[in-house]
């Protein structure tokens, strides 16, 4: 449980981070990339491998790319559910979701996540 609220609180200071680097995405407060890091965890949980599997035939036609389409959509769908988190276009959701893998992945590597 803790590592749990561990991870949402990461997330949601890179949420934070990433709405700085990227234009076209805004977070309002701490409260707002709080629900948007639930939200975007409940996404990649539950909705992304279900979407990730109907589009398996792009993907692989892609070799791999569409994954970052699908990664955008699923910032997308926490945006829409979260007041004061905004995702303006597919475009900056797409940077937004290749920089916040990037910096999950760094956070990861120096904390050993």
């Amino acid at each position: 449980m803790l590592q749990i609220a561990i991870h949402i609180l990461v997330t949601a200071g890179l949420l934070m981070v990433v709405s700085h680097m990227v234009s076209g995405i805004e977070i309002r407060d701490g409260k707002a990339a709080l629900w948007g890091a639930v939200c975007l965890g409940l996404a990649n949980g539950f909705v992304k491998p279900l979407l990730l599997a109907v589009t398996f035939p792009i993907t692989i036609l892609t070799l791999g790319l569409f994954v970052f389409i699908v990664n955008a959509l699923m910032l997308q769908l926490a945006a829409a559910f979260v007041d004061g988190f905004e995702v303006e276009g597919l475009g900056s959701a797409i940077w937004g979701g290749i920089w916040l893998s990037v910096l999950n992945l760094l956070v990861g590597m120096l904390f050993g996540g």
